[in-house]
């Protein structure tokens, strides 16, 4: 018999139904999930819009190439530029974050001919070819991805930055920054940090690609969590909030790029069910101002986590915070899933990360705040 294939560490739980931030297992025991299978959750399990959306055009079509028309596409590049703001850019749709991000610094490589790309300590872009070789984790770089083309440089470094382009400037084709790390432990990026990476990419004809799969999509309380810093990036990328858990990726492009056909292309990108999945996230996003409602409530949850004992320190913004614990606490996450049926993540060496979905309740709050401070106290 045929068996998985097995790299996921595993919880023994297997959920078998979801409304909006709660999920049930097959024993009918309920969990708050403030972790959203990895910020996918974005408007909710099951969210009515969203599942009625889907099956309306599972009724009609579910795929067909992209070598005819899709008006469905034209549809969610106008709405997603008018709810992101920023409505002069290309959209280019493809099926997953890594995905995204590869074709983002291909397309850097395609528009100035360079090689050279600049990430972070600790980033974590994606586990495709050159998107994992971006990816600040040798362990999950296999031999055939290693290349002498990507540079890690410190996050939020600025003198390290500046010297990076005086030395080797005009060899650097893109930038990729997360506005904030989510893999490296909610570590968000400086508004001075990111100015400086919009004046030093510009003056050297480099790329600014913002890498917004985890951080974006409303997440912060803003679209894009780089605006946050008051810049705008010439390449946005874009996917797990983006369908609410269809598949589904995306690229914003500056006007500045000119496509050819044939530039870039995807057999499963842009179908019809993957746009009428975030058609109805960006529907449902708008119709009840889930940005407003994510900075308020996620201002909120770290306000109320910072005045908690034995927390070394709260990152983050809107709902991605990162829970900094010490050492003698890292079986907190664990009794929070075991015995208080909360799910959480984690990120090394100790952090426990909250991602809700972004309609997360106050109600809901209140209860994961009451039940992590007496979790905590039993420590």
């Amino acid at each position: 018999m045929m068996k998985l294939y097995d790299v996921y560490p595993l919880n023994p739980i297997e959920i078998v139904k979801g409304i909006g931030s709660k999920v049930y297992d097959n024993n009918g025991q309920e969990y708050l999930d403030l972790y959203g299978g990895h910020a996918v959750i974005s408007i909710g399990h099951t969210h009515p819009h969203y599942v009625a959306r889907l099956k309306d055009q599972l009724d009609k079509i579910g795929f067909y190439s992209n070598s005819i028309e899709i008006p469905l596409q034209q549809q969610l590049a106008a709405l997603l530029g008018e709810v992101a703001g920023l409505d002069n850019y290309q959209l280019f749709l493809c099926n997953s974050g890594a995905e995204a991000n590869e074709n983002a610094l291909k397309l850097a490589s395609f528009y100035n001919g360079k090689k050279k790309v600049i990430a972070f300590d600790k980033a974590f872009h994606g586990r495709t070819s050159l998107a994992v070789s971006a990816t600040d984790n040798p362990k999950i770089v296999a031999p055939v991805n290693q290349t002498d083309n990507i540079v890690f440089l410190p996050f939020n470094d600025e003198q390290a930055l500046e010297q990076a382009f005086a030395s080797y400037g005009d060899e650097v084709t893109a930038v990729i920054i997360e506005g904030i790390q989510g893999v490296g432990g909610i570590q968000v990026a400086t508004g001075s940090f990111l100015a400086k990476i919009r004046t030093l990419t510009t003056q050297y004809g480099a790329v600014f690609i913002a890498d917004e799969v985890q951080c974006g999509y409303g997440r912060t309380g803003s679209f894009y969590a780089v605006n946050d810093g008051g810049v705008q990036a010439d390449i946005y990328t874009m996917a797990k909030g983006m369908g609410n858990g269809f598949p589904i990726g995306a690229i914003a492009i500056g006007e500045q790029f000119k496509p050819w056909h044939g530039q870039l292309g995807t057999t499963f990108g842009g179908n019809h069910l993957a746009c009428a999945a975030a058609l109805s996230v960006l529907e449902v996003m708008k119709q009840d101002n889930l940005m407003a409602h994510t900075a308020q409530i996620g201002n909120y949850l770290i306000n109320e986590l910072k005045k908690l004992d034995k927390i070394l320190e709260v990152r983050g913004k809107g709902l991605m915070i990162g829970i900094d614990l010490a050492p003698e606490l890292k079986d907190v996450r664990k009794e929070l899933l075991v015995k208080d049926h909360i799910f959480t993540g984690t990120a090394s060496p100790n952090v426990i990360r909250l991602l809700p979905a972004l309609n997360l309740s106050q109600a809901d709050a209140d209860l994961f705040l009451d039940k992590f401070s007496n979790r905590l106290q039993q420590f």
